[in-house]
């Protein structure tokens, strides 16, 4: 597992990310003209038959019109093929709309101004294990970018796949599908666009678990969208350094091994977890939700060395109906506003970390049930404050954090029911005593204290 701390350095220890360039020579382009169960082209690498429509060379072709059947690339030869999508709808009724059988690479352009549509049947005539799987399917690196538009329908399976590495650097896509949204075995790397996903199973997904330096999903600009019944953003690895995630709803918002977030403005919604370090090996998953002792987070569950969740960034909002920051690992934040609006039972906890849970920069406000609150470390190089209260607090609530000069440290208005309170930031000094006030009623907290009843993670 790699001991990387930011999303650069672990990024130096991953495979290389391939980006197809979207940029062509109008020159160069050949005309695919798709019309009704056929398609028209000057090109001897352009065949026409059956419904099927198959691209036997690198080059760049500009695809239009409405196409009743499949777009298949199966070139052998070295060099990129660009499939130019202009103003393209293409619906099948026995397969994926376009299929990568070979290439080196390909990369989808979706031209200035265009609408493109890609729709898959309800069920594949071929169901064997090298049969496609998605609405738009590639066994090569693929890159979707340009500045127009795409609408992705998997009906059967997933809406889009990557067999390799799947790069997302542009446009505005939009992908519903019965199953997973969006996969890149790989890596899944969105750096522009505006993405919208509406999936039953996972929103974004790497899935490559067995190859060293694979497996991760990377957000380094854009826009993303996500309602996903499962996990919106799961990989072994989720690295965020900007752009916008705003998961609407899932069961676990963004789960991987190792989950590193440098900058970006998220917001997450989860019926289950909002940010979950666990093992990428579904086998060995763990959770950490039973009850535990005092003095161990998670669970009481001894901490995983191999999975680790670091912020170092960004505006990090989460809604949760489970644990809110959940590592059954370690934590460190050393920046970022981050805000916790955790769960109201008893069997979960804003925070839950199984290991050392450090705090050296940022600011933290995290409120919740109080059954199974867990602290930062007590020798954390930033000053932390924890309690639970006496009742529970209503949504709408004013929380006040004043210091031992009257002076106010903090004023949130929490959003959601709560009965407890953890608060971090610069303010805040190890040992010293401020009076936390919930809508007037007023509580003596000493910073670095865990609360009665509270678990610190291990080692703190």
């Amino acid at each position: 597992m790699t001991d990387a701390t930011t999303v650069a350095d672990a990024l130096a220890d991953n495979i290389e990310v391939d980006a197809g360039d979207t940029s062509y020579d109008e020159a160069d382009v050949v005309d695919v003209s798709l019309a009704d169960s056929s398609a028209t082209s000057d090109s001897d690498a352009v065949t026409s038959e059956d419904g099927t429509v198959t691209i036997t060379a690198a080059g760049t072709y500009r695809l239009h019109g409405e196409l009743a059947g499949q777009v298949v690339v199966d070139s052998a030869a070295d060099g990129v093929v660009r499939l130019v999508l202009d103003d393209a709808t293409i619906t099948s009724e026995t397969t994926s709309a376009i299929n990568v059988v070979d290439a080196e690479s390909v990369v989808v352009v979706l031209a200035d101004g265009s609408d493109n549509s890609l729709t898959d049947a309800s069920t594949y005539d071929d169901t064997s294990e090298e049969a496609s799987t998605g609405a738009l399917y590639s066994t090569a690196d693929l890159t979707i970018g340009g500045s127009g538009s795409l609408t992705v329908t998997g009906n059967a399976n997933n809406g889009v796949v990557g067999k390799d590495g799947l790069v997302i650097s542009g446009g505005s896509i939009e992908v519903t599908s019965v199953d997973d949204g969006i996969i890149g075995k790989d890596y899944l790397v969105v750096s522009d666009g505006d993405v919208t996903i509406d999936s039953v199973d996972d929103g974004l997904k790497s899935d490559n678990t067995t190859d060293a330096g694979a497996g991760f999903v990377l957000v380094e600009g854009g826009s993303i969208q996500i309602s996903s019944q499962d996990d919106a953003v799961k990989g072994v690895q989720v690295l965020v350094s900007g752009g916008a995630i705003d998961v609407a709803g899932s069961n676990e918002a963004i789960e991987g091994s190792l989950i590193i977030i440098d900058d970006g403005d998220i917001e997450l919604h989860s019926a289950d977890d909002g940010i979950n370090v666990t093992s990428s090996d579904d086998s060995a998953a763990t959770d950490g939700t039973a009850g535990g002792q005092p003095g161990m987070g998670g669970g009481g569950m001894e901490a995983d060395d191999s999975l680790n969740l670091v912020i170092n960034g960004g505006t990090i909002e989460v809604w949760s109906s489970g644990d809110g920051l959940d590592s059954n690992g370690y934590a460190t934040i050393t920046g970022g506003d981050i805000t916790v609006y955790g769960p109201t039972s008893d069997g979960n906890g804003a925070l839950d970390v199984n290991g050392t849970f450090a705090i050296t920069g940022g600011t933290l406000m995290a409120t919740g049930s109080s059954g199974m609150m867990v602290a930062p470390s007590t020798d954390s190089a930033q000053g932390w404050i924890a309690t639970a209260l006496s009742t529970t607090a209503v949504a709408g609530s004013e929380v006040v954090i004043t210091d031992a000069d009257g002076t106010e440290i903090a004023a949130y208005t929490v959003a959601k029911d709560f009965a407890s309170v953890v608060y971090s930031s610069a303010d805040i000094e190890q040992g010293a005593t401020y009076t936390l006030s919930v809508d007037g009623t007023e509580i003596a907290v000493t910073a670095g204290d865990a609360p009665a009843g509270g678990r610190g993670p291990m080692g703190g």
